[in-house]
């Protein structure tokens, strides 16, 4: 007995009608054994055509964990640069210079500043004789605070003065002694 007139093609009376994938498959299965009987290789994929792009081979997912592939923090990134390149003293200075408040505390800062960093000796200008006294007293307390926040070996040794007395050598000229003694009186 043939197909009725409503039924696809390829189905029998006693079958129910074939939807979807299972008409896919069925024509698919057909066309396979049509090409197959024609004398064409069957189930290659693309032959003819090669690739038009690379393949590139997919790593797999991070994880839960941290990666390599992970955005970095900028701290740690600029860390790795600095001791890459070998400026990791220069860097370490300039943190003790530039977070001098940090370091050694506000009370501190708020009464003294550091002015330079040379080869290990950190100069350091308090507002008065009291508190260039003062921290002369404390100086092994400092050194440990800034060995702490940037490392030994950065700061080794303080250099503490007070405020600047006015000089009375004035010009080009002048006589070495003690300066002006009876000049006032």
């Amino acid at each position: 007995m043939g197909p009725v007139a409503n039924e696809p093609p390829g189905t029998d009376a006693g079958e129910p009608p074939l939807r979807g994938v299972d008409l896919a498959r069925r024509a698919l299965e057909e066309a396979r054994a049509a090409a197959k009987a024609s004398g064409k290789a069957v189930g290659q994929g693309r032959a003819s055509r090669g690739s038009l792009r690379p393949r590139r081979r997919r790593r797999g997912w991070s994880g839960p964990g941290p990666d390599e592939r992970d955005p970095q923090p900028l701290g740690s990134l600029v860390s790795s640069l600095s001791k890459q390149r070998g400026w990791s003293g220069h860097v370490s200075e300039g943190t003790v210079m530039g977070s001098w408040a940090r370091v050694v505390g506000e009370d501190i800062a708020s009464h003294a500043q550091p002015t330079t960093l040379r080869e290990g000796v950190l100069h350091v200008s308090a507002e008065s004789t009291a508190w260039a006294t003062q921290l002369r007293m404390m100086q092994s307390q400092i050194l440990a605070r800034i060995a702490a926040a940037v490392g030994n070996g950065v700061v080794k040794e303080l250099r503490i003065t007070g405020p600047t007395a006015p000089s009375w050598r004035k010009g080009e000229r002048h006589i070495r002694g003690r300066g002006p003694r009876d000049t006032y009186g």
